[in-house]
């Protein structure tokens, strides 16, 4: 057995620790006091002398990261290209400078036309870091030629040192993308406006987990502050499409303000989403305050609301017309992608 399978067991005794009070080392604490724990050592401990098992299944992989990422990612090999579903995925350079790494991967359908210049990774990508850090990832460029995107991954250190000395390998992981965006703003909205009355149909939604009917999923306010319930429309038949998958299912008035309730039935699958404006005859716009909720959350039939609230009277609605701001995707891809790289510099491929 080689010295670092050999040294494999202190170290998971450590991180094991670590993981209960992150400002002691101490290995006094009973053990039966860390069943979880203790299992996934257990299972990392069998997987030390074979890496290629823990690389090629996920639940091994997964629990070893939850023990210990920066032992998980050891036993990762190198992999930085991959293709799943006639797209290619890979990693052309690396910057490492100071605390941070900058990382250029690109997405090439050889296929067909599935990547555009508009191609979203629908927050649907992963990053395994061996370290504490912050991260993100978003589109640079595209290559109309070889319908090629490329994507940046900005890593930082939590403590602010040198990337390079926490070192190791980073995994990126992505499960789908849209593309096709559509996206149609400004469209006048056909409703008479002075015709809306109060509304009748009313629902108190409230933001916590034992909301029976609907789901609070969040909402964006003028002055920042929330509450722990709202009165909504009660969702009805759509009374106006913007496009597809988004119809306005409820307008009415509540205590004085003028609701506006959008529904999105494809919002998981290709982000359909959209907002209101109200502008009087100088072109300025009322801010609106939007609550969403949803039904079926967690489900395959899930239906996501919207309900923009404006704070104008019944009295001078009439000075105002209505538009509406659609946005879409018209191509969902999905697949397996997943690519493990040095952080070591690299010249651009």
């Amino acid at each position: 057995m080689n010295d670092k399978i050999k040294a494999a067991p202190e170290l998971i005794t450590d991180t094991i620790d670590l993981m209960d009070n992150p400002g002691s080392r101490s290995r006094t604490r009973p053990i039966f006091r860390r069943p979880a724990a203790v299992a996934a050592a257990i299972v990392l401990c069998l997987v030390l002398a074979t890496p290629a098992l823990a690389a090629n299944m996920p639940a091994i992989y997964e629990m070893m990261y939850m023990v210990s990422p920066a032992i998980a990612q050891y036993f990762v090999p190198v992999q930085e290209f991959c293709e799943d579903n006639g797209i290619r995925m890979e990693v052309v350079s690396t910057y490492i400078h100071d605390d941070t790494a900058q990382v250029y991967v690109i997405m090439q359908d050889i296929t067909g036309d599935r990547i555009d210049a508009d191609t979203d990774l629908f927050d649907s990508y992963s990053l395994h870091i061996p370290f504490d850090s912050m991260s993100h990832c978003e589109q640079v460029g595209f290559d109309e030629k070889t319908r090629t995107a490329k994507f940046l991954i900005t890593i930082s250190t939590m403590n602010g040192k040198d990337i390079a000395i926490n070192g190791g390998k980073v995994t990126f992981s992505v499960r789908e993308f849209l593309s096709s965006k559509v996206s149609e703003e400004n469209i006048p909205i056909a409703l008479e406006l002075t015709a809306i009355g109060e509304a009748n149909n009313l629902y108190t939604l409230g933001t916590g987990y034992n909301n029976n009917t609907y789901t609070y999923v969040g909402g964006s306010f003028i002055d920042g502050k929330s509450s722990d319930s709202y009165t909504v429309l009660i969702p009805g038949k759509a009374v106006y499409s913007l496009g597809k998958g988004m119809d306005i299912t409820g307008i009415g008035y509540v205590d004085g303000q003028l609701h506006i309730q959008a529904m999105t039935y494809d919002k998981m699958t290709f982000d359909t989403h959209g907002d209101f404006q109200l502008v009087d005859a100088n072109g300025s716009k009322v801010q609106y305050n939007s609550v969403c909720f949803a039904d079926g959350m967690g489900t395959d039939n899930r239906i996501d609301y919207q309900e923009f609230i404006f704070d104008v009277s019944q009295e001078r609605i009439g000075s105002y017309k209505l538009f509406g701001n659609y946005y879409s995707n018209g191509i969902n891809t999905k697949g397996n992608w997943k690519v493990t790289f040095p952080l070591i510099n690299s010249s651009e491929k």
